[in-house]
């Protein structure tokens, strides 16, 4: 009966040492590679679609565009070039045939008659080396809390299969909001980060240099 107790007694200090283990303890090495999305030697394809870079006026008058080095830029090219900057990737934008309104709340009525009907715009630019790259980022703003229609037509053009997504997006408040799950669905046998970079569209328009540091701590923490 001693040893009985004193075996229960052994199992029950046993568990809550282990009940007490300090979090770093907990997962092993190879868990903790598993956040390791970008390798060594990976090609990496920039994508990404900025309305303002598809605008029916001249693009540094857009609403959608901000400065980039002194240049005007769509602003989820801004994020694009700042992706391309800590990686070295290469950048495709993706382009339409729709030529979108100049002001943003123009844009954001003549998205929402896109959802509403389902559109798929037409793509008027296309990746014809897709199988050199082994991860694509994926950009885009948010509208309606949805991707842009044109992002539908994307992944319909493409199967990414095999192939790392890593999305990253600029919003007005509502962050990635259902979009990555959204990317799940249209590509289910590529694997879609979802720890992607979502940053207010204001903040890349108006803190540049806040941004870009946000942008190269989170690649540091893909790597």
């Amino acid at each position: 009966m001693k040893y009985i107790k004193k075996t229960i007694i052994c199992l029950m200090m046993l568990c809550l040492m282990t009940a007490c283990a300090s979090p770093s303890d907990s997962p092993s090495a190879s868990q903790a590679s598993q956040n390791s999305y970008i390798q060594d030697g990976d090609n990496i394809l920039i994508t990404y679609f900025a309305s303002g870079e598809n605008s029916v006026v001249d693009v540094a008058s857009s609403a959608s565009v901000t400065q980039y080095q002194g240049e005007p830029v769509g602003i989820v090219r801004a994020l694009a070039n700042m992706i391309q900057d800590n990686t070295n990737g290469e950048l495709f934008s993706i382009t339409t045939s729709v030529q979108y309104p100049q002001s943003s709340d123009d844009v954001i009525d003549y998205a929402q008659e896109e959802q509403d009907q389902d559109v798929r715009p037409e793509l008027t630019s296309h990746i014809d080396n897709l199988e050199d790259y082994d991860v694509i980022f994926v950009g885009y703003p948010i509208w309606w809390y949805a991707l842009p229609q044109v992002m539908y037509s994307f992944f319909d053009e493409y199967d990414f299969s095999g192939k790392t997504i890593i999305p990253f997006c600029s919003h007005a408040g509502s962050q990635f909001s259902s979009t990555i799950e959204t990317i799940q669905e249209l590509e289910p046998d590529a694997q879609v980060v979802e720890e992607g970079l979502t940053v207010s569209a204001q903040d890349v328009d108006t803190n540049p240099d806040e941004t870009a540091t946000q942008v190269k701590e989170w690649i540091d923490s893909l790597e």
